[in-house]
């Protein structure tokens, strides 16, 4: 019965191994904007970090560095808006991200960036893989047929600070160039 026992446990600790072994690989990590940056600069490719760059959202996270947002934070939920979910939620990527999910260029610090709207990178990033549009999106790339619904998740009423927001108007301001389909 003891052997029987030691071989239940060792076949259960082999089966959740290999089982969230997988699911570890299946994950997709974040690589950050200044690495999405690096291909995704230039006139040709729709300069899209330079779009994004001078965006409010490249400066998302540090909104929760001020004063104001940590009164509304403390004021809610007795939190600093940067320890605060509600509010990293919309003010920058990967915060709830396993760390080991992080590469070494991520920084929270850059706000809502690149992979927020399209996913982690690290399996789409490579040139092979981005000039295939089927291939990428296996890879984790997210595309939006209508980036409207994406957008109102965080530009919403839920929002302790929300002003209104006309969706055409912003979309002008940060709409980048989309690849043609392979």
């Amino acid at each position: 019965m003891r052997e029987a026992k030691r071989i239940f446990r060792l076949t259960l600790t082999v089966l959740l191994f290999l089982t969230f072994g997988v699911m570890a690989q299946n994950q997709h990590g974040y690589i950050g904007a200044k690495k999405c940056g690096m291909c995704h600069r230039s006139a040709k490719s729709g300069k899209q970090y330079q779009i994004w760059k001078s965006s409010k959202h490249s400066n998302a996270y540090k909104t929760l560095l001020t004063k104001k947002a940590n009164d509304i934070s403390m004021k809610q939920d007795g939190k600093k808006a940067i320890e605060n979910e509600k509010c990293l939620v919309c003010h920058a990527s990967g915060y709830n991200v396993d760390k080991s999910l992080l590469g070494k260029h991520f920084k929270i610090e850059d706000g809502v960036q690149c992979e927020t709207c399209h996913g982690p990178g690290s399996d789409y990033k490579s040139m092979k893989v981005m000039k295939n549009r089927e291939q990428a999106v296996a890879a984790g790339l997210k595309l939006y047929d209508n980036p409207k619904e994406l957008c109102v998740k965080c530009h919403n009423e839920k929002s302790p600070t929300y002003k209104e927001f006309n969706f055409e108007e912003m979309w002008a301001k940060v709409k980048h160039f989309k690849p043609a389909k392979k």
